[in-house]
Parts: C-alpha cells; structure tokens; sequence
C-alpha cells in the first residue's frame, strides 16, 4: 500500500447537522472517524442568521454558532474533523475509496455521506448581498418564517413546494405575495386551489424579479417586472424566499450510489440510512427531499452512525458495538 494511501475505519462527507451528528455517535462507538467538512464547513445552516426551532436552545442560536459548537462536541470524543472535500470515490471493490482534493487517497471501512442539498436561487447580485448579510433573504419558510410574523412577504416559485411555503407564510405574516414566471403553475391542482383560495396571498403572473431592494442592511421591497408587458414596479416586503427548489450534492455518486431521477440518494432499506452499496451510508439532506431540517438531518446522522458500528460488528467479530452509543 503507498505511503499517501490513508485506511481509515469512518469516513464522513460533509458536515452539518447530519456529519457533525454523524460523528459524535461513531467516535463514542470507538470508530475513529475521519471527517471531510466539504465546500461549505458546517453546511447549509451556517447561512442562517437565527435557529428558534433546534431542541435544546431556549433563546435561539445562530447556525454559525450552532456549527462551531456540534463540530466542537465531535472532536471532544475523537473525532479528526479535516479542511477539505472529496472529489471522487471508488466504491467497486470491497475497499471503500475516496480521494481528496484529487490528491490524498483514503480506504475506509465504512463511508457516511452528509453532503447535504443545495438551495437553489435566483444569483441576482441583490439577492446575494442580503443572503449573505442575513438581511432578509431565505430558501425556508419552515426556518425563517416565524421572523416575518405580521409583516409583508414575497416568495418565488410555481411548484408544490412554493405552494406549500406560501401557504406555510400566509399563516404569519400579513401578506404573501407569490410571484410566478409564467401564466400557470408547475404545481399540482390541490396545491394550486390551496394558494388561490387563500386570502391574504396575492399571486402574480408572467412576473420575475428585478432586484431585491433594500437599505443595505435589511430587505425593504423588492422591484418586478411582466415578462410580457416588461412593465417594472416595486412591492413593499420585508422578506424575499425563493422556492424554486435544492440540489443534491451528490454529483459524485452518480452511476455509483442509486439516485432518483433529481439526484437524491435513495435508501436501499426503508427507514434505515444503508445505500445499494454495503458499508456505505447516507445521512441528511442528501438524501431526504421533503423534510430538509436540521433537527432531521441529525436524527438521519445518529442513524448512519449506528447502522456503520452495526455493519462493522457483523463484519469484524473483534469489533464489538459500544453500549455507551446509546447512552
């Protein structure tokens, strides 16, 4: 075996909710895990200025913070979290092969991929300025919602999914204007009825939109145009959600893992984390495209954990399963 060939026992893909849970439950079942943090250390969380629903945090946390703390408890109990990410795998033979930044080659006994999903948005420059200053920009309604309570709103997208956020906003806030780029929805008929019969959700046509205003801090409106006519006009707003879906970031695994038709890896087992390939599992939003929460992704990073330590004691009759992972 070369020298730049690294055999590890757990490797995880991605941090976040799933890979940093992922972690704790692996390194307390002695398995030793080696985690790549990936392109985005701490996932998509790190890009969300308030948590208010993860258990535990009366006061709320922001995702930074909440990050900086699970990748803290991961390596309180061994975990070796590395800078990093894995740019191909190798998982045809019984040794599990991945390779990082094109360069390190690592065989693992057992693999768990955390890679999570990436919200897709529109890439407006104004969009991205207050995304990223956390000034009133969102790819959640379920997350971030509850901030606009009383207040005005637009969310983009025509699918169940816009739907079913603008129906989750209207609950909330004042009024939820939905704008949709052509003159019919992508969504299905039940959910369409849902949005149209709702009161205080008005629904735009053929609009798109110009640029998220704001004050250089916080979103104050947001300028549209008709495709059709190109007439522009502004609408008061105080949040922006874009609702035009996410991508698994699982591009790596194709023709390697299963995936569904959008790229999320399907489990081989129902109601386990265990992909078509054995000593391989999957945690998190990489495969989960309904629920994406954090306090989801980490009950899914438990589960990976413990169906590795499963999957190596059955294997390895030196390596017993730790009675402490379950405490």
């Amino acid at each position: 075996m070369s020298d730049k060939i690294e055999k590890v026992k757990c490797l995880i893909i991605g941090s976040g909710p799933a890979g940093y849970t992922a972690a704790v439950y692996a390194a307390r079942a002695n398995m030793a895990p080696v985690l790549y943090q990936g392109e985005q250390p701490g996932g998509q969380l790190t890009t969300t200025n308030e948590v208010e629903n993860f258990p535990g945090y009366p006061e709320g946390i922001t995702g930074p913070e909440m990050m900086m703390q699970l990748q803290k408890q991961a390596e309180r109990f061994g975990t070796d979290v590395r800078h990093g990410w894995v740019s191909k795998v190798d998982f045809s033979g019984d040794i599990h092969k991945a390779w990082i930044n094109e360069e390190k080659e690592i065989h693992a006994d057992t693999v768990i991929i955390s890679t999570g999903a990436s919200a897709k948005y529109l890439n407006l420059p104004s969009e991205q300025k207050y995304l990223k200053l956390g000034g009133g920009v969102s790819a959640c309604a379920v997350c971030d919602g509850f901030f606009y309570r009383n207040q005005e709103v637009v969310i983009v997208g025509a699918g169940d999914s816009a739907c079913e956020e603008a129906h989750y906003l209207s609950k909330l806030c004042k009024k939820v204007t939905m704008l949709v780029r052509r003159d019919e929805f992508r969504a299905s008929k039940i959910m369409v009825n849902r949005v149209k019969n709702t009161e205080n959700i008005e629904i735009l046509f053929n609009t798109e939109t110009d640029e998220v205003l704001g004050d250089g801090q916080v979103v104050n409106g947001v300028r549209v145009f008709n495709n059709k006519t190109k007439e522009k006009h502004d609408i008061e707003a105080t949040g922006f959600f874009v609702a035009i879906g996410h991508k698994p970031n699982t591009d790596i695994f194709k023709g390697i893992l299963d995936l569904d038709e959008t790229g999320y890896i399907i489990n081989a087992v129902p109601g386990t984390s265990k992909t078509n390939v054995e000593g391989v599992f999957v945690s998190g939003d990489a495969a989960d495209h309904v629920y994406r929460q954090a306090i989801t992704a980490a009950g899914t990073g438990c589960m990976a954990a413990l169906d590795a330590e499963r999957y190596l004691a059955a294997k390895d009759s030196d390596f017993e399963v730790a009675t402490s992972t379950y405490n």
